[in-house]
């Protein structure tokens, strides 16, 4: 009897745990989608002036890491530590031979970020959001569609609203149109496309793959399917860009970030767009700075995967040197 009752033991543990663990291991797999990682867009009182900021959290195979990212540049964090929604790291700033450290201790509850930063001098409430990033399948391409022996262009623009909902326009020499139906999910990007012309109505579907850089796929019609390839507008810019920066007063590092649509942040400051003429790249930004408005301009070009330029502003130029950061995966821009 006594076997026996050991034996119902044992196996009734053997369930239990055939539940429990993966409940366990899928739980950690949503923390490490979710929670921590990525860009947090914070805010915080500097005397009468409300700064804006951008945290930046990654992993790697010693622990977290972080950025603290600001118009004044780029600094690593240290120490940084998350459990049970509990964060908590160290920042150095860094002002010519001067070194100010602040400790940082937090929470991340329901997609927002709080706490206190406490340094020599000032204790300043920190609040944050995680940050927004372009939907995938948002970007423009240059395609070209195959029709018998017959061969036309146009480019293909997908955006998307603030519900992240998609739409899209198509424009060739023809004139330009409006998508409808627009959907991507799993790298699968579809869309209906209705044109009129001396009373005639062709309605096209079109089905194609995305790649990092590429679009290819399928229009469908009454009078049959043709081949479609595309190319995505701006793909030697768009990633993420570390860069160094160097003026008569101090050297940084810096960080640019080109988004699928080409809207970019340059530190914690949006750039509606950045502009691109083959191998040459610029784009400009007014920067509240007091009572005072401080316009900057950036002028650069890439060669051989590097980015060169200057930022330009009232008080001075700075020259920029910087390379792109590899992604993890095909398409890893459009997170």
């Amino acid at each position: 009897m006594e076997r026996s009752a050991m034996l119902k033991v044992v196996l009734v543990g053997l369930l239990v745990a055939s539940f429990v663990l993966p409940v366990q291991v899928s739980a950690q797999s949503r923390s490490r989608r979710g929670g921590l990682y990525g860009d947090w867009q914070i805010k915080m009182r500097f005397g009468e002036n409300e700064l804006e900021s951008i945290l930046a959290f990654s992993r790697n195979q010693d622990g977290y890491t972080g950025q603290w990212i600001s118009f004044w540049g780029m600094n690593e964090l240290k120490d940084v530590k998350f459990e049970d929604n509990k964060l908590s790291f160290t920042q150095v700033m860094r002002f010519g031979d001067q070194e100010r450290t602040s400790k940082f201790t937090g929470t991340i509850e329901q997609g927002e970020l709080s706490g206190l930063l406490i340094g020599d001098e000032r204790e300043t409430e920190i609040k944050g959001k995680r940050a927004p990033r372009p939907p995938r399948g948002v970007g423009s391409w240059e395609m070209t569609i195959k029709a018998g022996e017959r061969e036309y262009t146009g480019i293909l623009t997908i955006t998307a609203d603030q519900e992240g909902n998609l739409s899209g326009t198509w424009k060739s020499s023809r004139g330009e149109s409006k998508l409808s139906d627009v959907m991507y999910e799993n790298r699968k990007l579809t869309f209906k496309r209705v044109t009129e012309r001396e009373g005639n109505r062709r309605e096209r579907t079109f089905e194609g793959t995305l790649g990092s850089t590429s679009l290819e796929g399928v229009f469908k019609s009454d009078s049959g399917e043709s081949a479609a390839t595309g190319t995505r507008v701006g793909a030697s810019v768009i990633g993420t860009w570390n860069l160094d920066v160097e003026s008569e007063r101090r050297t940084y590092k810096q960080r640019l970030r080109v988004n699928p649509d080409l809207s970019a942040l340059y530190g914690s400051t949006v750039i509606k767009k950045v502009n691109l003429d083959g191998d040459k790249v610029s784009f400009k930004y007014v920067l509240p700075f007091g009572d005072q408005e401080i316009e900057v301009g950036f002028e650069g070009k890439i060669a051989d995967s590097k980015l060169t330029g200057e930022v330009k502003t009232s008080r001075g130029t700075s020259k920029v040197t910087g390379t792109r950061r590899a992604s993890r995966r095909p398409g890893a821009s459009q997170r």
